[in-house]
């Protein structure tokens, strides 16, 4: 395998601890108690000038003292001392550091500044620095623990619980979190390769760490655990990859509530809350998105124990019928199918169980059959059938005496199983079963909201593809335009016409005399609107008037919209009046960009017109994007039917809204130096082969 990067940091040869003391309770002790009592294999050199050794070791009084390479260097002092440790260090020739110590850019003011500090000199010296305020990282593979976690302390006398034959990688914006994971993973029987915590993340981020675990060939999936992405362009290079390799990413963002509201002058950008952006750029990569801890890691568990489903089909097998009736609802709740078996399984099925059991799904056993080898034989049974994708076994796994599989028949069915199985103990399942089914590669799920997501996340995995490059062709000129402060509705139009966007050619008038002409030009019914970029949104002051049927009434529509402007933004410069014809009727829909902070441009389509607000229905894509992405998006919406012929009326053109939405999202890519926000709201969808028409259209500058 290439080498990456960061192999010397997560398997180093040799580690000094910059502030080891002899104190077993204390961070610095527990820092070197656990890389011993993990056996890390490597040369572990204490530095502290207060000893002269600790627990046997040679105890340095700095580090240019160990005379020695240093792969890796645990930095636990003061704050005010970290910065000339480091540059001590970068003197030596360190090649990395983990900086546990606290009292950084957390605390603000001038600590914030000792933060950039470590920054500049991981940036001068090429020394490559996690943290600080970090928890370390743990190497299980390696068993390198450097980290002062208390979940990776070694107790030789308790049995280690290994189900799963793949690992997971964990990457945490809280050490806590990031280690309770690993203890939560671990009480399941699932394997780990590393724990990786980022703290505040002056060098290495989150988005390289997650890269190093795409390209780990000992991780197979990953779990994230986030606040925010700092190091943008790795981690979007990192979830490329991810989703062109086929590993999953698990992923929980937290600070989703908002402590204040956004300010935006677009829907597109007021609706897109604290997270929009984020769940945007997760559904891209197909990320699982899950905000439970016990959740993300049972989604974990059935990934690393499963094939991918092939379908949606699952197969209840049950000794409780009540639990399993349970069990089948929860299933089809997730949007699963649970359908009946042919006649031809079923009458398979009923020789294997009781009478008063059931062969239909869910597959009722009944207890009685599992003395009978009934339910072993009903799941060979079912991963040979082409009637269902993934099987969910019920039953109860409290017993400390008994287990209700004949475990060298197990083992062979689980190594050759072609799709997912997934068990569910309605009863708390014992130590003696989990460990007896670990043996056979079988992790047990005790909580069964938890089981229906997971089976759910797997077969919506399965079903993922990774995007499209959609990369623009060669970018409109729109230096006209950049020089902007901002942008009235013809404003908008002039320029998304410049940018290759078809739009209707509308009539500027800026005095009632020109109305008469414009009304002739246009022909009736008229729709007029006020004209002033200092308007955004026209209808809040009385700026539109629709139905106009004749002169006269345009006439007069002139002097109210020009009155109302002035009475209700009397120090807003009037364009004038836009003349338009009524549009054809439609599906009203939003298709629009935004700009996010950490992100860049986003693409973003909904249901249109005056319920856009109340309703919400919409979804983000980082922009660009491809017809197909867009199309994908589209397919993700509530409103999705009223495109595709809902009750009867004509399919939309969902072809020219998707080429409409990337050609859109092209425009915001290759100008978000000048454009924050483009809305076109509403464009109506015509039935198939009609095209779509931008009714109404704001480009907001930056």
């Amino acid at each position: 395998m290439p080498s990456h990067p960061l192999d010397t940091f997560f398997s180093p040869k040799s580690i000094a601890i910059i502030g080891a003391s002899r104190e077993p309770t204390k961070i610095p002790g527990l820092l070197l108690a656990f890389l011993r009592k993990n056996q890390f294999p490597g040369a572990i050199y204490p530095v502290n000038p207060n000893y002269e050794d600790i627990n046997g070791l040679t105890c340095y009084p700095k580090i240019a003292a160990i005379g020695q390479p240093i792969d890796l260097a645990i930095v636990i002092i003061p704050a005010k001392f970290v910065t000339g440790a480091l540059e001590e260090c970068a003197a030596v020739g360190v090649k990395n550091v983990v900086i546990i110590s606290s009292g950084f850019a957390e605390e603000g003011g001038d600590s914030a500044g000792m933060q950039d500090e470590i920054g500049a000199i991981a940036r001068r010296t090429g020394m490559r620095i996690s943290g600080p305020n970090a928890e370390g990282f743990y190497n299980e593979p390696g068993r390198i623990a450097a980290t002062f976690s208390p979940t990776v302390d070694v107790k030789p006398d308790a049995p280690r619980l290994i189900a799963s034959r793949r690992r997971i990688g964990i990457v945490a914006q809280s050490g806590g979190i990031g280690f309770a994971f690993y203890n939560r993973a671990r009480a399941l029987g699932v394997a780990v390769s590393y724990v990786i915590s980022t703290g505040n993340e002056s060098d290495l981020g989150a988005g390289e760490f997650l890269d190093y675990l795409v390209q780990d060939t000992s991780t197979d999936v990953i779990l994230l655990f986030i606040e925010g992405i700092r190091d943008t362009d790795k981690f979007l290079a990192a979830a490329q990859r991810a989703a062109e390799l086929g590993k999953p990413v698990i992923v929980t963002k937290v600070g989703r509530s908002s402590a204040g509201e956004r300010a935006a002058a677009s829907h597109t950008a007021s609706m897109a809350g604290w997270s929009a952006a984020y769940d945007a750029v997760f559904a891209k990569y197909g990320f699982i998105v899950s905000n439970d801890l016990d959740e993300a890691v049972a989604i974990a568990a059935v990934l690393t124990t499963s094939p991918l489903p092939k379908g949606d089909r699952v197969a209840v097998v049950t000794v409780s019928g009540g639990a399993g009736i349970w069990a089948a609802d929860t299933v089809a709740m997730q949007d699963m199918n649970v359908p009946e078996l042919s006649a031809g399984v079923q009458q398979t099925i009923r020789g294997m169980i009781p009478s008063y059991g059931s062969p239909r799904n869910p597959v009722d056993i009944t207890a009685q059959a599992v003395h009978s080898g009934g339910l072993q034989k009903t799941m060979e049974l079912l991963e040979k059938s082409d009637e269902v994708d993934a099987v969910l076994v019920v039953i109860s796994m409290a017993s400390e005496t008994r287990m209700p599989f004949k475990m060298e028949e197990l083992k062979p069915l689980i190594d050759r199983q072609t799709k997912p199985y997934v068990f569910w103990s309605y009863t708390l399942p014992s130590n003696f079963a989990r460990t007896g089914l670990a043996a056979s590669g079988v992790v047990i799920l005790s909580n069964l909201s938890h089981v229906g997501t997971a089976i759910r996340q797997l077969g919506t995995y399965a079903r993922f593809k990774p995007p499209a490059d959609a990369s623009s062709a060669q970018a409109a000129d729109l230096s006209k335009f950049t020089s902007a402060q901002a942008f009235s509705e013809y404003d908008s139009k002039a320029l998304l016409r410049a940018a290759g966007v078809d739009v209707p050619q509308d009539m500027l008038v800026a005095e009632c005399g020109a109305v008469e002409a414009a009304a002739a030009k246009t022909r009736f019914p008229l729709v007029m609107k006020i004209q002033s970029a200092d308007i955004p949104h026209k209808s809040e002051v009385g700026g539109v008037k629709v139905g106009i049927a004749n002169l006269q009434d345009a006439l007069a529509a002139y002097d109210a919209l020009i009155a109302s402007a002035r009475q209700h933004r009397p120090n807003a410069k009037i364009q004038g009046v836009l003349v338009s014809p009524v549009a054809r009727k439609g599906v009203e829909m939003i298709v629009g960009t935004m700009t996010d902070a950490t992100f860049g441009p986003m693409i973003m389509a909904g249901l249109g017109g005056v319920t856009t607000e109340l309703f919400k229905d919409v979804v983000y894509r980082p922009a660009p994007v491809s017809e197909a992405e867009a199309a994908a998006m589209l397919d993700e919406l509530k409103a999705a039917p009223l495109l595709n012929g809902f009750r009867g009326a004509p399919k939309a053109d969902v072809a020219a809204l998707t080429a409409l939405m990337a050609k859109l999202s092209q425009v915001a890519a290759a100008n978000s130096a000048h454009i924050a926000e483009i809305e076109i709201n509403p464009v109506l969808v015509h039935p198939a082969g009609e095209g779509v028409t931008i009714v109404d259209a704001l480009v907001v500058a930056r």
